[in-house]
């Protein structure tokens, strides 16, 4: 499995350069693919970044999250085939929702570790009723209040505000049951797009996360594996619920958890993805290894991390 974000946000709020700085800032070593979807005829964005990086699908005359969603799968499946990336990145037009692209990354069997929606604080006014908007909003778990360097504290209040409400109110949600997708997000404000390293941290492919837990394995402990990152290596007879009921209150200052787990009533292992207090399961049938989950916070107590009585 493959770590993903999607960048979305409506026409000119930032998201090109938002992406750019983080790349450049917390990914120069890692190998990254960027999916850019323009809409029209000339895909400007797509050509910039064909400037600094190698791999660039750029998808025109259309919409990722419509006309073009079969279009988008099979590129995605071109870029994993030919260029192998350890992480990827989307980003949407500016009149496009980010749900269906999130869809279509799941199916594809990816790990969707953020949707991160770009407001430009400035101008927010003059596009915050049009109905994608609302929705590119609804659909993220990381809302970025960009450019605040332009607008007084007053603006940026009231912003932060409206823009909380239609998160609530458009927030999207299960079509069977009726409860959210995303049960909880992050918001952040910036400048020039540029977002802390904790967005971003634990953006592991399924081998990275083995990999983690074989090198600090140690039987029956916790051990810090770095200041943001902690392994706790849980027995074998845990039950699903206990693993559920664990990572569905875990404290605030853990904002990424990555892991493999045994139950005694499930037969496959799971691979565990929480993300800002969002949570998703799936089976990993083939592994061997023991059972452990990646912490990745700030300022973690290993000890109470876990409760399994």
């Amino acid at each position: 499995m493959i770590s993903s974000f999607i960048i979305t946000g409506f026409l000119g709020v930032g998201k090109t350069t938002l992406l750019l700085n983080t790349v450049k800032e917390y990914f120069k070593d890692r190998k990254i693919a960027i999916i850019v979807n323009e809409f029209g005829e000339v895909g400007v964005d797509g050509k910039v970044l064909k400037n600094v990086y190698s791999q660039v699908l750029e998808i025109s005359e259309g919409c990722i999250c419509c006309k073009l969603s079969q279009e988008f799968e099979k590129g995605v499946i071109e870029i994993l085939q030919n260029y192998n990336p350890e992480i990827i990145f989307v980003e949407t037009s500016g009149t496009s929702e980010p749900f269906p692209i999130f869809l279509s990354l799941q199916n594809l069997g990816m790990s969707v570790d953020g949707v991160i929606c770009v407001i430009d604080t400035k101008n927010f006014d003059t596009y915050k009723e049009h109905s994608t908007a609302k929705y590119q909003i609804g659909g993220s778990n990381i809302l970025v209040l960009n450019k605040i360097d332009l607008v007084d504290e007053n603006t940026l209040k009231k912003v932060e505000e409206e823009v909380k409400q239609i998160k609530e109110k458009y927030n999207v949600k299960n079509v069977l049951t009726g409860q959210p997708i995303f049960k909880t997000y992050a918001l952040y404000k910036t400048e020039f797009g540029k977002l802390p390293k904790e967005v971003f941290d634990g953006a592991y492919r399924i081998d990275e996360i083995i990999k983690i837990g074989n090198e600090g394995y140690e039987s029956g402990h916790i051990i810090q594996d770095s200041f943001s990152e902690k392994i706790v290596y849980l027995p074998e007879d845990i039950e699903f619920k206990e693993i559920d009921r664990m990572l569905s209150n875990l404290p605030k200052n853990v904002y990424r958890v990555k892991g493999i787990v045994k139950t005694k009533d499930i037969p496959s292992p799971i691979l565990i993805n929480y993300s800002f207090g969002n949570l998703s399961y799936s089976e990993l049938p083939d592994y061997k290894g023991s059972s452990f989950l990646v912490f990745i916070g700030s300022n973690i107590e290993a000890q109470k991390l876990i409760r399994l009585n």
